[in-house]
């Protein structure tokens, strides 16, 4: 089991970023949150399997292609503190 912390950088609040990623993790069935930060960008943190974690990011790359100008990925070993993936405020 992975985790992935990734900053999104680019027009990624206010144009449904955090529903689209969310819907995204559900469907590849990984846990964790996504949050707009106050510097404009976007936080998620996801854990799951390597291949569960790469089809959520692809599909937010996919959905979202236009507004992502950047994101900053970084690896580690799951913690397994997730249960579910949430909207974070």
């Amino acid at each position: 089991m992975k985790r992935v912390t990734v900053r999104f950088e680019g027009n990624v609040q206010g144009v449904g970023f955090r529903w689209t990623a969310a819907r995204a993790a559900r469907d590849a069935g990984v846990a964790g949150w996504v949050r707009n930060k106050s510097d404009g960008s976007v936080q998620l943190v996801a854990e799951g399997g390597e291949a569960q974690i790469e089809a959520l990011l692809e599909s937010i790359r996919a959905a979202m292609a236009g507004n992502i100008h950047g994101e900053r990925l970084d690896w580690s070993e799951a913690r397994g503190e997730f249960n579910s993936f949430e909207i974070r405020r």
